[in-house]
């Protein structure tokens, strides 16, 4: 007798997905653990965590380390965005890209990033902070930190010559990205860099992502004025 097919994570998700709108599973309600989910549907784990990813990516569940995964109270649709390239995006605005290394260091991540990455304990990782030009003027201020655990080919890069934003994006696949929006008031070391007056109002694009639960590198992008994000469908 041939076994029946195994469920593609399309599959899972939309047998989930249709768990939670006949109101099997509630607002609030916590779902099976994915290993459950897996046994119960017989099929891999792995399947299961990208159907929950691209159910927390459309706003019906969230997900949470230690904490499992819960039907959002207020479920909402989000844009999924791809993380851009931004020497591409320049090109693709018609400027000449560049690009200068401001420094690389190594040290215990802060509090800010623990709490981004959602751990609790300290551990070092490494710190890129770098501004991207468009045609000799800046054009994204970044200061990123990168963890060598799920990353350690990183102790071994200088990134004076390319990005880690787009080294990344080629070389570290990810299951889940947080991203955030907001804005900042420039002070004198933000200004100065920017090439922008003081106090001048900077949107902040904060990307956070993770392989398996595991971190992998979070990001403030501090862009100049006037900057704008297409996105396309």
């Amino acid at each position: 007798m041939t076994a029946p097919p195994r469920l593609s994570w399309r599959d899972v998700r939309d047998r989930i997905h249709d768990q939670i709108l006949t109101g099997q599973y509630g607002p609030g309600d916590r779902l099976p653990r994915d290993a459950d989910i897996a046994e119960d549907l017989n099929c891999a784990r792995s399947t299961v965590q990208r159907a929950m990813q691209d159910l927390s990516d459309s706003g019906l569940v969230e997900r949470r380390r230690k904490g499992g995964t819960r039907v959002r109270p207020d479920p909402v649709t989000r844009a999924t965005l791809d993380i851009p390239i931004t020497r591409r995006e320049v090109e693709q605005r018609g400027g000449r890209y560049g690009y200068h290394l401001i420094r690389r260091s190594e040290a215990n991540a802060p509090r800010a990033v623990l709490s981004a990455f959602e751990l609790d304990t300290p551990r070092p990782m490494v710190r890129v902070e770098a501004l991207h030009l468009s045609d000799s003027r800046p054009y994204i201020l970044e200061d990123r930190w990168i963890c060598p655990r799920t990353s350690p080919e990183i102790r071994d890069l200088d990134f004076t010559e390319q990005s880690a934003n787009e080294w990344l994006v080629h070389n570290k696949p990810y299951t889940r990205l947080d991203l955030r929006f907001y804005a900042i008031s420039a002070g004198e070391e933000i200004a100065g860099l920017l090439e922008t007056p003081v106090g001048a109002a900077l949107m902040v694009i904060e990307r956070t992502t993770w392989i398996d639960g595991a971190p992998i590198t979070t990001v403030k992008a501090i862009t100049r004025p006037g900057y704008q994000i297409q996105t396309g469908s």
